[in-house]
């Protein structure tokens, strides 16, 4: 049986709605998906962004921490180098104080003489040889002899060997050192340094750890070297 143009229409009709009905499916699907993947994607890129951000700012944090650190080590070693210095200061004082107080140890001639002549046999010892010039103030050219010979035989006896010693009256050690001794070999290249400015130098070099712990106690010592 033919169908009438009627029905033919009303196929087509419901072919072409059928066929609107599938694209609209289609394209709604289509734009889920294209969202769904947009979504994706933004939250991928969102998570990216976020991770570099927090890089970012862990990284500006470190920095910080460690100019923080570095600030903070200059400061103490500033600090220490501050007082380490008044403290090189305090006992160059001390030592300048000492100085100006060996000038009153010639003034008493007993003490004097007897130190002279502990200087004068130490030179005798530490030079070691048959020869040898002394060197001393004018003022104390008496004092030194009266130590030289008392010391020869001392020597002598010691290292069972002679001894020959002149002092030198044309060279005398200047008048503005507190006294003492130098002793010099014969020709003189080798010299022994007994003044009394010497050997307090000597003597604070030896003791300046003592020297800092009685002023500054150990435990301060130990804390400013670490």
């Amino acid at each position: 049986m033919a169908l009438s143009d009627a029905d033919v229409q009303k196929q087509i009709k419901h072919m072409m709605a059928f066929i609107e009905q599938e694209a609209n499916e289609k394209a709604e699907e289509v734009e889920a998906k294209a969202e769904e993947e947009f979504n994706i994607e933004k939250g991928r890129l969102v998570q990216s962004q976020r991770l570099k951000i927090m890089e970012y700012y862990e990284k500006k944090e470190k920095q910080i921490d460690q100019q923080k650190k570095i600030r903070m080590s200059n400061l103490m070693n500033q600090a220490r180098l501050k007082v380490l210095m008044t403290r090189d200061d305090m006992v160059a004082d001390l030592l300048n104080e000492a100085r100006k107080r060996l000038a009153d140890i010639a003034k008493d001639p007993a003490k004097y003489s007897a130190l002279l002549e502990g200087l004068v046999l130490q030179g005798f010892y530490q030079q070691l040889e048959p020869k040898v010039t002394i060197r001393c103030r004018k003022e104390d050219v008496a004092m030194v002899k009266a130590a030289v010979q008392k010391n020869i035989p001392i020597y002598k006896e010691t290292v069972k060997h002679n001894i020959e010693v002149c002092i030198d009256q044309d060279n005398f050690l200047s008048s503005d050192i507190s006294g003492g001794v130098e002793v010099y070999n014969a020709n003189g290249k080798i010299k022994v340094s007994n003044t009394l400015e010497s050997r307090l130098d000597l003597l604070a070099q030896q003791m300046m750890p003592e020297i800092r712990v009685a002023l500054f106690g150990a435990n301060q010592n130990r804390k400013f070297m670490d």
